[in-house]
């Protein structure tokens, strides 16, 4: 099923050298497309689990009951967003795949850009980094957008990229993930990262679902 997938989305994948082999990593991504979800782990040799809101896993249509299954049999972390104290828990979930030494992604905008801006990040992936000392690898997806715009059920022919940046260097920037400040200086070196690969416009405000 996934090679059917890749080749019907011509897949490009850049930069995948960036991506650690083994140990802990954080892949950071800006956020396009229900699909993101399917098409970025195509695209790591290794396997990547997500946090992702809970309505990914409820999915309707053709590519909607895809990604479901998709993210109910690789284990996916299913985040209630409007559930605050909900949504802290699955963070020490996701702190536990870490730490565990595996591939973890987020995307630090919380949900899909409305309009293919990128858009103010939260500071859950800088708590993340800092609290396991993963290195935390910029993600760019593109085309994911015509695949499944949103608000559709069926998914159209179109070309996927996805880039892997450099990983961002937070050393200098933070260490303390108990720290407010710290957590947002972090989280907008690492939106500044994806923006530098992606090319989108960024806006200094959070994106509504």
């Amino acid at each position: 099923m996934y090679e059917l997938v890749k080749r019907v989305v011509r897949l490009r994948v850049e930069g995948a050298e960036h991506v650690p082999a083994e140990g802990p990593v954080l892949l950071a991504s800006n956020h396009l497309s229900i699909t993101d979800s399917t098409f970025l782990p195509m695209a790591v040799a290794r396997h990547v689990t997500f946090m992702a809101k809970a309505e990914y896993f409820t999915g309707r249509g053709p590519f909607g009951r895809f990604v479901s299954w998709f993210m109910s049999r690789d284990g996916q972390v299913a985040v209630d967003r409007d559930d605050k104290r909900a949504a802290v828990a699955s963070l020490d979930t996701c702190l536990d795949v870490l730490r565990q030494g595996n591939a973890f992604a987020i995307y630090p905008e919380g949900t899909r850009s409305p309009d293919g801006r990128l858009y103010r990040g939260r500071t859950g992936v800088a708590w993340l980094a800092l609290k396991s000392g993963a290195p935390v690898v910029p993600v760019a997806m593109f085309g994911t957008d015509r695949v499944l715009p949103p608000g559709s059920v069926i998914p159209r022919p179109a070309r996927v990229r996805v880039v892997f940046g450099k990983p961002v260097q937070l050393a200098a920037i933070a260490s303390d993930p108990e720290s407010a400040r710290e957590r947002r200086a972090a989280t907008e070196a690492i939106m500044a990262a994806i923006g530098k690969i992606s090319g989108q416009e960024y806006v200094p405000k959070f994106a509504r679902a």
